[in-house]
């Protein structure tokens, strides 16, 4: 893509974000703080639609062959979408969410595995979806690290191995720049809302599992590693405390960060941009290709990031308190 069509793209899409606010702003698209929220303004919520619009814009222009891929996107994104505007059941949420993802694994050729391995990139791929949708808590968060997460495909796709069409690469990483200048700020003008998180979420997943098809590795599963610990930690607190996982809450660290330290919203977004940014160079340049060093880093990841929040919060708040 040349650099004057991908301007044109850039403010195209910058336009539809200022008429998607106009249209928010109308009907009441917005999100109103309350005792679970890390942030005080009443904000406009669903600003992430860009995503999914963006990357449709993009196919239309590239006379996209990923017809499944674009059935399952329209599909998740609706139902979030809807959930934005109008809270929907939680049945109605994963049958729609199930049915995006079997779009995806069809679109990518997945059937062709073991039952095994389907089940479990079923469960993986609903697992990423919902724990990026929960880790969208605060201004900048989900929209730097979705950038950092798709500059570095980006990166491997040129560099390393061409496992994608890098045009679309550079279409999501616009349409998430057009995002950031309007949430990656002290005041945020919107919040990415379900229909961002959900369907950034669900981009990430389709170029995600084309680099481990292409490539066999599953250390790239790594390019997710903080955004998983602070998720799967947080689901485990939440269990030994006897809580609904999914039931409201702000649990998280990085919930811990802002709403306990009185760190900024965009300190710890930063915060942990740079860390999994370091996680990636680190995976690319000196990471062996081993599952043995893949499940090895998990756990060593896993219990120090324990240790981290033990430290950090103190057993009796994630142990004992409700939050």
């Amino acid at each position: 893509m040349n650099i004057f069509l991908l301007f044109i793209f850039f403010f195209i899409l910058f336009a539809l974000e200022f008429l998607y606010f106009k249209i928010a702003d109308k009907y009441n698209i917005i999100d109103h703080p309350n005792h679970r929220s890390s942030h005080t303004k009443v904000t406009i919520r669903g600003g992430g639609i860009i995503f999914p619009i963006g990357f449709l814009l993009g196919a239309f222009y590239l006379k996209a062959e990923y017809s499944c891929f674009l059935a399952g996107l329209l599909l998740i994104s609706f139902i979030s979408f809807r959930d934005d505007i109008k809270p929907t059941s939680r049945r109605l949420r994963i049958l729609f969410h199930l049915t995006a993802v079997a779009l995806l694994f069809y679109q990518l050729g997945m059937y062709n595995i073991s039952w095994y391995g389907i089940l479990l990139g079923f469960v993986f791929a609903i697992g990423t979806i919902n724990a990026v949708n929960f880790m969208d808590g605060i201004n900048g968060i989900t929209g730097g690290y979705g950038l950092i997460t798709l500059l570095t495909l980006y990166y491997i796709n040129k560099q390393i191995i061409l496992f994608t069409d890098g045009k679309y690469l550079i279409i999501c990483i616009t349409s998430l720049l057009v995002f950031n200048f309007f949430n990656f700020r002290i005041k945020a003008k919107c919040f990415a809302g379900d229909v961002g998180s959900v369907s950034l979420a669900f981009i990430i997943l389709f170029f995600l599992l084309q680099l481990i098809l292409k490539t066999g590795n599953l250390n790239y599963l790594l390019l997710l590693l903080f955004y998983g610990l602070d998720t799967s930690t947080t689901i485990l607190f939440r269990l030994f405390r006897k809580e609904n996982v999914f039931d409201a809450h702000r649990s998280h660290f990085y919930q811990f960060l802002v709403n306990e330290q009185k760190m900024p919203h965009l300190g710890v977004a930063a915060l942990y941009v740079f860390i999994q940014l370091i996680i990636n160079v680190i995976l690319i340049n000196f990471f062996p290709s081993s599952i043995v060093s893949l499940v090895l880093t998990m756990v060593f990841a896993m219990i120090t990031f324990i240790l981290i929040r033990l430290i950090a919060e103190g057993p009796r708040r994630l142990f004992n308190s409700k939050t």
